[in-house]
């Protein structure tokens, strides 16, 4: 396994436990997302890079993130409009 393998898997995992440990703020969660959508990307071309393919498939992935990254801060603002900021201690299911 060479040294960027190595990086790039703990670069992943430190975005996972980073996403994973407890945060007050909704921004910070969307951050780390964010992230680790380009972690999987960096993963991804260079896996595609390695074996030849073609990238169309990238293209795709980078829309979908593009979609993801759009829904979190509408998300972000409609919470902010709704609550007055981005404490997740704030969110209720009971208050939607």
């Amino acid at each position: 396994m060479n040294l960027i393998n190595f990086c790039i898997i703990f670069m992943f995992i430190s975005g996972l436990i980073v996403f994973s440990s407890g945060h007050k703020h909704l921004l910070v969660a969307l951050f780390s997302l964010e992230y680790l959508v380009v972690t999987l990307f960096l993963m991804l071309f260079l896996f595609l890079l390695n074996y030849g393919f073609e990238f169309y498939f990238i293209l795709v992935y980078l829309t979908f993130s593009v979609c993801e990254g759009a829904l979190g801060l509408g998300v972000l603002v409609n919470m902010i409009r709704s609550h007055g900021n981005d404490y997740l201690s704030s969110m209720s299911v009971l208050s939607w």
